[in-house]
């Protein structure tokens, strides 16, 4: 069973603190399966945007895992907040967590990208 979107965005925000990070709920979705992103801001000025990978890319061993996939790298935040506005005209309730650390470390499980 897939743990709640409330339950796995406060153990996030509380790593990322205890690490010596900060992080921050910027919009709170459904508590129990909203979709997570989140927006890594990096010291340069630049961001990442994580986002839920798609479900083709998860197996059986998985999918109750929240798995996540970079939808932008490293770019302006111009870009990053376009991005977001288009998701939240598809998904309104979505989650949108932002955290500050340079490395991701094991904060989110990423999807194996595969060329």
């Amino acid at each position: 069973m897939r743990i709640r979107s409330d339950i796995f965005v406060s153990a996030l925000t509380r790593r990322v603190f205890s690490d010596g990070g900060y992080a921050a709920v910027v919009a709170k979705g459904s508590d129990a399966s909203g979709a997570i992103f989140v927006r890594q801001r990096f010291r340069d000025g630049l961001e990442t945007l994580y986002g839920p990978a798609p479900q083709a890319m998860i197996d059986d061993e998985t999918r109750d895992d929240r798995i996540f996939e970079p939808r932008l790298v490293r770019a302006e935040p111009e870009a990053v907040e376009a991005l977001i506005a288009r998701e939240r005209k598809f998904d309104s309730d979505l989650w949108l967590v932002e955290i500050e650390v340079e490395d991701l470390g094991t904060y989110l499980t990423l999807a194996d990208v595969k060329d």
